[in-house]
């Protein structure tokens, strides 16, 4: 079975197309649990009115942010494999059946795929991220390619998976967390996720990650400043490449 966790946030403008796109999945063996992360709107009415038995609510009493609610539904789940999507993404119909089957056949403990990225509206594709056909932890470093919309997780080779408590990067840290041990990320090339660009600042959104990697350098792989510094430069190289590119195909240097 494929876990799929989905973090909600006053998710009401788009949590029904990311739900949809879960129900459109052709593999169809997976439970969907949606975290409403204390949401004011109407994202626990829309979420109720789903009648499907795959789909299991939680109302957390506090708000934990996105990795706290992550981390809360991961112990729920009860399948092998665990899956991200926010609930303001969409999967394509096929996500979960190529991706579980592109696992097993390369045992593959982290994968990953492309992605489209859509308008806010959501009925524009204004850009596309490739990705490489494989990632090891050092190449994590200098290039935050993978998305988490798109990653699957095999538990039965990471164990118990947590997101640390990085604001704007705990995704990344969580995968350098698994690539640290050995294990080496792979890719998908087919895009098989939709991203929603949102409307904020691009140059606020790039310092902010910047400041976010930096302390996964810092903290979370404990490194010190020196070595930082020795992969800082390609991070924010690729990140700008990244982010300036939306609007076509994005290809990330190593």
């Amino acid at each position: 079975m494929i876990s799929i966790i989905m973090p909600a946030h006053n998710a009401e403008a788009h949590i029904q197309a990311a739900i949809d796109s879960v129900l459109a999945q052709s593999w169809t063996d997976f439970e969907l649990l949606i975290l409403d992360d204390c949401s004011t709107d109407q994202t626990v009415a829309i979420v109720q009115a789903y009648t499907d038995p795959r789909i299991r609510l939680y109302m957390l009493e506090e708000n934990l942010g996105a990795a706290g609610t992550r981390n809360y539904g991961i112990r729920q789940a009860t399948g092998r494999y665990i899956a991200f999507l926010d609930s303001d993404d969409c999967w394509k119909p096929k996500k979960l059946e190529l991706q579980r089957a592109f696992m097993q056949e390369n045992k593959a403990a982290l994968s990953y795929t492309a992605y489209d990225v859509m308008s806010p509206d959501g009925e524009r594709i204004t850009g596309h991220v490739d990705v490489p056909e494989s990632v090891t932890y050092r190449y994590l470093l200098r290039n935050t390619i993978i998305g988490c919309l798109t990653v699957m997780i095999d538990t039965k080779q990471t164990g118990l998976v947590q997101m640390p408590i990085f604001k704007g990067a705990e995704d990344t840290a969580t995968w350098l967390s698994i690539l640290k041990k050995g294990h080496v990320a792979k890719g998908l090339t087919e895009p098989l996720a939709l991203y929603r660009k949102g409307n904020a600042s691009l140059s606020s959104n790039k310092f902010q990650m910047a400041k976010h990697i930096w302390q996964v350098y810092r903290k979370s792989q404990n490194m010190s400043v020196f070595t930082a510094l020795t992969h800082f430069p390609f991070y924010l190289w690729n990140g700008l490449v990244k982010h300036l590119r939306t609007g076509g195909s994005v290809k990330l240097v190593k």
